[in-house]
């Protein structure tokens, strides 16, 4: 599908909803385009193009997902390029020996974990979320990923908010954003 394809699918798919999940913050609704099958399609294999290099060959090993709406963008990814799929969770979500890393949300605090044994040393990963805001929750992913010895290929985001310091927070990992607001 060609960008501006995508690009209007993802204007006509994804709804502002003002004032949720708090008063002043204006949430994309992204549940609009998770039910319409060529427009779900059309972003898996966007954000799958993410782990693959210019000839199409994939260079990942895993495709990780941060919770929630990650896991649902990054499981078909993971599928699409032919790898597995690594969940991050919330504290307390996994029921084996983790490492976890706590960090500032854009409106509050958290701590996710991964699996220790979730990644062997070297693999290259790539991480699927779908909004990249203050780059906390993409930050503490990848120094989750760091701790099993693995190394993030690149980040590929569904929506970046462009007003937000997420970028600044990646340091030097590669973004693939399909729409920056």
């Amino acid at each position: 599908m060609t960008s501006p394809d995508l690009d209007e699918l993802l204007d006509r798919l994804i709804r502002d909803v003002p004032d949720f999940p708090q008063p002043g913050v204006l949430f994309k609704d992204i549940t609009p385009l998770l039910a319409d099958h060529a427009g779900f399609t059309a972003v898996v294999q966007a954000l799958a193009d993410a782990g693959r290099d210019e000839s199409g060959a994939v260079v990942v090993d895993k495709v990780i997902g941060m919770e929630a709406r990650g896991f649902i963008l990054a499981a078909p990814v993971a599928l699409a390029l032919g790898v597995g799929f690594v969940p991050v969770r919330k504290a307390g979500k996994l029921p084996a020996q983790t490492y976890s890393v706590s960090y500032a949300l854009e409106y509050g605090e958290a701590t996710i974990e991964l699996h220790t044994d979730a990644l062997a040393p070297g693999e290259q990963v790539l991480l699927v979320d779908d909004v990249l805001a203050t780059g906390g929750t993409a930050a503490a992913t990848r120094e989750l990923v760091e701790r099993c010895g693995a190394h993030v290929h690149a980040l590929a985001v569904l929506m970046e908010l462009s007003f937000l310091p997420g970028r600044a927070a990646l340091g030097d990992t590669a973004l693939v954003a399909l729409r920056t607001l």
